[in-house]
């Protein structure tokens, strides 16, 4: 891992992005934002997930019209979606939204544009400025889209250069406006020209940058698309607050992105952290079957746990060694380890709920300052006696 990028930092509802801030998790509602309660409840279902912050739609002025009451009742600082209408920035604004999302592209007078900076400066409200790849190109203008269409049929490179240069003359109109509380983002559909825009960005300027894919599509391939992209970043350094974006349930996107940051180490696990073997032809269990239960019976605990289901004794005890909890099955029984102590041999039958109390007695342990996680050190013999 490389060392995070220094960026300008700024405040979003007592949030902090870029300047060395942790990295947030950010995620979209999918109910019309006039609808207050559906609106709240997956905004709280978003916030008890683990995310930062919550973006709302605002197409029209029943929905900025709803703002006051979803920003009493929200757990976390609300960003609201302007796209065509900057009354709707304005209205937002006036509700006390904690950031506004726009693309000045999209704004065609600048004395309009430059009201809701005004009206974001006097609030001390930041912007994210974004470009995206499907509405990069001009469409108004006939010339200048016949010569922004002639750059993409060049190569994909050209792509990313019409979005670095779009950008910089969107941070222009902020600039000449003295104004630098801004968060960057350029979105892309294809994983490697997300990479590099992103990479470009990062060397160009030095605005906090939000990162994501775009169209990514269903989670089962939407989330190898945007892992590939994301993760690529993040590793070099780039990125300050991430989406994680699916057509499906938002919910997954929260999580997908929180497991992203906490396996490359930029996120404490606030949850146990479950691993286990790849299934082979030495497993005599159905390890499916357990980890699956096991996966679902350590929701509730609270503590960093890391708890290991392994199905033979090839890896069983070196993975014991790693984990806080483990189990390392064989045909009909498996034996239980705590921090690499074996403390009790089951029946199969048994096996999910002796995990389970052993999980939860650590946690309570740790949690009362009597043990210290990550502190296994295996001292007992490999257990291929137990297993036959």
């Amino acid at each position: 891992m490389r060392m995070r990028r220094a960026t300008r930092q700024v405040q979003v509802g007592g949030i902090a992005i870029g300047g060395g801030a942790p990295i947030t998790i950010q995620s979209m509602t999918s109910t019309p934002t006039r609808e207050i309660d559906s609106t709240v409840a997956q905004i709280r279902e978003f916030a008890a997930s683990g995310c930062d912050l919550v973006r709302v739609a605002v197409p029209t002025r029943s929905d900025t019209e709803a703002l006051g009451e979803i920003l009493k009742q929200a757990p976390v600082p609300i960003i609201a979606d302007v796209h065509f209408h900057y009354e709707r920035a304005l209205e937002a604004i006036e509700a006390g939204v904690h950031k506004i999302r726009l693309n000045p592209g999209n704004i065609a007078d600048r004395a309009q544009v430059d009201r809701v900076i005004a009206a974001c400066r006097e609030r001390g409200i930041p912007i994210r400025v974004g470009v995206n790849e499907g509405s990069i190109v001009e469409r108004v203008d006939k010339a200048v889209r016949a010569t922004e269409q002639a750059m993409l049929t060049e190569n994909r490179q050209g792509l990313a250069d019409l979005m670095v240069r779009k950008l910089e003359s969107f941070l222009r109109i902020f600039e000449e406006n003295d104004f630098a509380e801004v968060v960057l983002s350029a979105k892309c559909i294809d994983a490697v020209l997300a990479i590099e825009v992103n990479r470009a960005i990062a060397e160009r300027f030095d605005y906090p940058l939000h990162l994501g894919v775009t169209h990514a599509g269903p989670p089962e391939t939407g989330r190898i698309r945007s892992i590939a992209a994301l993760s690529a970043l993040l590793a070099e350094g780039i990125g300050d607050t991430v989406r994680i974006s699916y057509a499906a349930e938002s919910a997954e996107e929260v999580a997908d992105a929180k497991e992203l940051l906490c396996s490359l180490g930029l996120r404490q696990r606030d949850e146990p952290e479950l691993i286990a073997c790849p299934t082979c032809g030495r497993i005599e269990i159905d390890l499916v079957k357990l980890v699956g239960e096991v996966r679902r019976k350590l929701v509730g605990i609270n503590t960093p746990i890391k708890v290991a289901v392994m199905g033979c004794v090839v890896n069983g005890p070196g993975e014991a060694e790693g984990a806080d909890v483990a189990v390392c099955a064989g045909k009909g029984r498996g034996v239980i380890y705590v921090q690499g102590q074996q403390v009790r041999t089951v029946g199969e039958a048994d096996m999910l709920d002796a995990l389970y109390e052993e999980s939860v007695r650590l946690a309570d342990r740790v949690e009362r300052g009597e043990a210290q996680l990550g502190s296994a050190s295996v001292t007992s013999p490999p257990p291929q006696t137990n297993m036959r």
